[in-house]
């Protein structure tokens, strides 16, 4: 494919998604300056207060880790460094650094995004293993950053850094056909505040701050036509990155930028609690309500509130799959439509993730076990499966066309925003697993790990081999006795759970959707057991009782078909085709079975499990293998299922 072609692409699809790190209610206190405004129930604890023991989810964070320690520092600041001019001569530039291929590429105009996402995902495994070689090579990023910013500033650019010139957010301005240049500036300015909050480094706080000035003297000469022109174009988070700083600077400036990027055309409808999303670009939307989220914390300001709230019940209630995830093409599905949208081009892995990150807002405000729910659906069903074991490749979309396969990224050729965005969601899976009040601990996640609240002198070690089973054993270690109410949640998918404390079964009086109360004086040595049955439930598509999935407990069950029609580069994406992911043809077997006839109301008469692993099952009469979603690569598999009747 030549370079024309190439850019031509790169500027006409949208394929951007925003994904970083947000700032929640209760973390970096000793940074954030502003006072939290708005009501909050349930604080969130920093991630360097929870460490992942083995378990699938620290794996992917270990070839996570393996894969962005990979990309050398050189490389990941080649194209800021060629933008700025910033090489003499060809020493030590072009010619002698290995380029990045796909959305990294010189030509393509979304460059620079990957380099934001390694900042913060850098970050998130610093604090997540307190392993300094994280920070090391954060701060090589850091300062060569600064350093290529410097080079601008000696060209007369006040505080400008990116990775194209700023010509594109002149053209942006002017209402020219570009791809998205603030939303690479997000991840940039996403980056360097993470790095500034989760690994110290002051340097990172002084570029972004300039980087603040320069946005500001670029933005606030504009017109009004010339604004609303402008944030036509996709954005990202940049509004909720502004406000995140406004939260550590106390700058109003900073408040300014983040309100200059409010997309009335977007935003006041939802205001309206009109749901007018079908059809709209998914992804473009949950950062501006994430903004409003952070809006609502820094300045209590309740309409901010409500629309968060109705946005996720509309998303949530009427255009999610079983599996968490949304969105077909990256647009919004109607409403109550699921059975019609069960394509290749299913559930685009960043969104997930902004709306797992606005579930975390919510919950905060609010402490409803619903938003737990929800969040282990998305988090097993599509995020933890996102990830290739063998390669740590990771799949742009979720695909739900049975017979369809997950096609996952390449080493040096793709850097798509999910690829950015992967960086980053498999540096952070102890940031929702519990949360505090001052005299309760929530809960919410059952993955093997170990809390530090050092305020209350607590330690508390979560083991599991969840959802292999449901029993949770959890281990309270305590400087002195500490009176305080641990809530566990009870998901919805269970009933009748059983409940221990230092061996003695204690009655449970709540009910599933809700938390299970202990409320005592914690000592030293106390042991909590809990056993959650765990059972097989049809999830019907929202339009079509006849079109389901079969979970087992909150996992999705799909059906392992094969790798029948399957030929190289399959299942990675082609990297000599730009974005084959996004036209991708499976070449599905026409003899594929996507029919079952069973009994949904008796699915125990017709799907037994295997003798060795709890969460494989076998379809009677059918040659079908259940196993969970999360667990299927490298073959086609079927999610929504036909009933014969």
């Amino acid at each position: 494919m030549n370079k024309a072609v190439l850019t031509f692409l790169c500027i006409t699809v949208f394929f951007a998604a925003a994904m970083a790190q947000s700032v929640y209610p209760g973390q970096h206190e000793e940074k954030i300056t502003l006072p939290l405004q708005g009501e909050v129930k349930a604080y969130a604890f920093d991630l360097k207060d929870v460490r992942l023991l083995d378990s699938p989810f620290r794996q992917n964070m270990e070839r996570d880790s393996k894969w962005i320690m990979s990309l050398g520092t050189d490389r990941l600041l080649h194209s800021f460094r060629t933008s700025a001019g910033a090489y003499a001569g060809l020493e030590g530039g072009y010619s002698f650094v290995k380029k990045l291929g796909g959305w990294e590429s010189l030509d393509c105009e979304l460059r620079g995004h990957s380099t934001g996402h390694i900042l913060s995902a850098l970050s998130y495994l610093y604090a997540s293993t307190g392993d300094k070689a994280y920070k090391l090579k954060s701060d090589s990023l850091v300062n060569g950053l600064g350093e290529v910013q410097n080079v601008l500033l000696e060209n007369g650019y006040n505080g400008y850094l990116s990775a194209y010139p700023e010509n594109l957010i002149n053209r942006n301005i002017a209402g020219q056909r570009v791809w998205a240049p603030w939303y690479t500036l997000h991840k940039i300015y996403a980056g360097l505040i993470d790095q500034y909050l989760y690994c110290d480094n002051e340097k990172a706080l002084d570029i972004v701050t300039k980087m603040a000035q320069w946005a500001c003297d670029k933005l606030m000469p504009l017109s009004e036509e010339q604004r609303k022109l402008m944030i036509r174009n996709e954005f990202g988070g940049v509004n909720e990155a502004f406000y995140n700083l406004y939260s550590i600077t106390g700058n109003p400036e900073h408040k300014k930028l983040a309100e200059f990027f409010y997309h009335a055309d977007v935003i006041d409808p939802l205001a309206r609690k009109e749901n007018n999303l079908a059809n709209k670009h998914a992804n473009t939307f949950i950062p501006k309500v994430i903004g409003e989220a952070r809006n609502y914390e820094i300045t209590a300001d309740t309409r901010s509130k409500d629309i968060a709230f109705f946005f996720w019940s509309s998303v949530v209630d009427h255009q999610t799959f079983c599996t968490g995830g949304n969105s077909q093409k990256e647009k919004f599905i109607a409403p109550d439509s699921i059975s019609k949208y069960l394509t290749g081009y299913t559930q685009e892995t960043c969104n997930t993730n902004n709306m797992l990150k606005l579930t975390r807002h919510l919950f905060c405000w609010d402490a409803d076990p619903k938003y737990a729910d929800y969040y282990e659906t998305a988090l097993y069903n599509h995020i933890l499966g996102q990830q290739d074991p063998e390669s740590g490749m990771v799949a742009y979309f979720l695909p739900l066309l049975s017979g369809a396969h997950k096609v996952y990224s390449t080493p040096e050729h793709s850097f798509w925003c999910c690829v950015g965005t992967g960086f980053e969601n498999h540096a952070k899976y102890g940031e929702a697993i519990y949360y505090r009040a001052d005299d309760a601990l929530y809960v919410n996640l059952f993955i093997p790990s170990e809390l530090t609240w050092e305020e209350k002198g607590l330690k508390v070690r979560q083991e599991t081999d969840f959802p292999q089973d449901g029993k949770i054993n959890m281990n309270i270690g305590a400087e002195k006795p500490v009176k305080l109410a641990i809530k566990i949640r009870y998901p919805a998918w269970t009933q009748n759970v059983e409940v221990k404390v230092n061996g003695k079964k204690i009655h449970v009086k709540q009910s599933p959707s809700s938390y299970i109360v202990m409320e005592r004086i914690w000592k030293n040595g106390d042991k909590i057991e809990i056993n959650y049955p765990m059972s097989l439930q049809v999830a019907e598509a929202n339009d079509n009782p006849d079109v389901f999935a079969v979970k087992y407990g909150p996992i999705v069950l799909a059906g392992a078909m094969g790798t029948e029609g399957m030929h190289a580069p399959a299942p990675f994406s082609d990297p000599h085709r730009h974005n084959d992911y996004y036209t991708y043809d499976y070449h599905v077997p026409a003899n594929l079975t996507t029919v079952l006839k069973l009994d949904k109301k008796d699915l125990n008469r017709y799907i037994k499990p295997s003798d060795n692993d709890k969460l494989v099952f076998h379809v009677l009469n059918e040659n079908i293998r259940l196993e969970p979603l999360y667990k299927i690569h490298h073959q086609r598999y079927v999610v929504y299922w036909n009933l014969l009747k």
